[in-house]
């Protein structure tokens, strides 16, 4: 035991590696990636990447010209419901002037 207290005791004193050990090192620091700069992106390449990248962007383009072409060229076809919702007609002007509250007041003398 008292050899192989002297050779760990002897190991544990050495502080320079051996040449194995800085060949190895020499290599894995060759290896290891040069750190590059880093540009900072434009103010485009950041709001595609907030939008989900170009499928994003294409879905959000083809909605808007969805939308668009119904805004100015309603189908005729559409219900009553959804043309008052796209504003295309006045609700109002289509009721009937009793059920309208306007005058009430003036009525009851």
């Amino acid at each position: 035991m008292t050899e192989l207290d002297a050779l760990l005791t002897q190991a544990r004193d050495i502080d320079t590696p051996t040449p194995l050990m800085g060949r190895v090192l020499e290599d894995a620091l060759a290896q290891q990636p040069v750190p590059r700069l880093r540009v900072a992106p434009t103010i485009w390449a950041q709001l595609a990447n907030v939008l989900g990248g170009w499928q994003g962007m294409g879905g959000l383009v083809a909605a808007t010209c969805a939308g668009l072409w119904i805004g100015i060229s309603p189908p005729q076809a559409l219900p009553e419901s959804i043309i008052e919702i796209l504003g295309t007609t006045d609700s109002y002007v289509q009721q009937d002037p009793s059920l309208s509250g306007f005058g009430w007041d003036v009525e009851e003398g």
